[in-house]
């Protein structure tokens, strides 16, 4: 570990690593020295991210993986070890949302699926690396939600909405229950974040709001800073907004 590499040595693993919060994530951490494996479900973006880094930072693998199919999951992990071995850090950044959010207009399949990425999805992965943090008493689990995890609005629509407060209720839960066997779990709740998922808005967002709100690379960097933080220092839960956006 070096002042300018301070993950050297670590592993990771970002889930929805092809785009947005969890490519910045991946590169991140790569260039602080961790060795980074991404999953999403195309390959193209993932393999786009892996190139994108410096010539100074850990490679990054990738793999395609659903979430929400946990035999997927077991495959990506089962590779993953073999790669990387013990996984130190589990990054979730899958996430989705669909266009037609009202519970008047939320078709059945919608829902399922909402819940079965942003969950679901979560939880599939922790189960992967759960008993072997336990087995080390070390390990670093951070969940990206959503401030809709906190309280809903809206915007985020009926599902999304249930979806993150599950998500994190998943993080409190497993921090709480795992701290004594050393595995830190860390939730963050970011407002708006100029990502894909914009783009199944209802109404469409314009450049000038885009450019005003949260960036990718800035939930990057609160996820590094948990990352260097000591085994001793635990932080459950990190609320990022834009300047802009109200929180009350």
């Amino acid at each position: 570990m070096t002042e300018a590499q301070p993950l050297a040595g670590r592993t990771a693993i970002v889930t929805g690593g092809g785009t947005g919060i969890g490519a910045a994530i991946a590169r991140i951490l790569a260039e602080a020295g961790a060795r980074v494996a991404i999953s999403g479900r195309r390959e193209d973006p993932l393999r786009d991210v892996s190139a994108s880094v410096s010539e100074a930072a850990t490679p990054i693998l990738f793999r395609t993986c659903d979430v929400a199919d946990r035999d997927s999951v077991a495959s990506f992990f089962a590779w993953a070890r073999g790669e990387l071995g013990a996984i130190d850090i589990l990054v979730n950044s899958a996430g989705i949302n669909i266009p037609n959010r009202s519970a008047a207009t939320l078709a059945p399949e919608d829902w399922d699926r909402v819940l079965q990425v942003n969950a679901t999805g979560a939880f599939n992965c922790i189960h992967q690396v759960l008993p072997e943090m336990r087995q080390r008493h070390d390990g670093l689990i951070i969940n990206v939600c959503s401030v809709a995890g906190l309280r809903t609005a809206p915007l985020g629509g009926v599902a999304y909405n249930a979806s993150k407060f599950a998500m994190a209720a998943l993080g409190r839960s497993i921090g709480e229950e795992e701290r004594d066997n050393g595995i830190r779990v860390t939730t963050i709740y970011p407002g708006e974040v100029e990502t894909p998922i914009l783009d199944a808005r209802p109404v469409p967002v314009s450049d000038e709001h885009r450019a005003r709100i949260l960036q990718p690379d800035d939930l990057a960097a609160s996820v590094l800073m948990v990352a260097c933080l000591p085994p001793r220092a635990r932080v459950p839960e990190l609320v990022m907004i834009p300047t802009s956006q109200s929180f009350t």
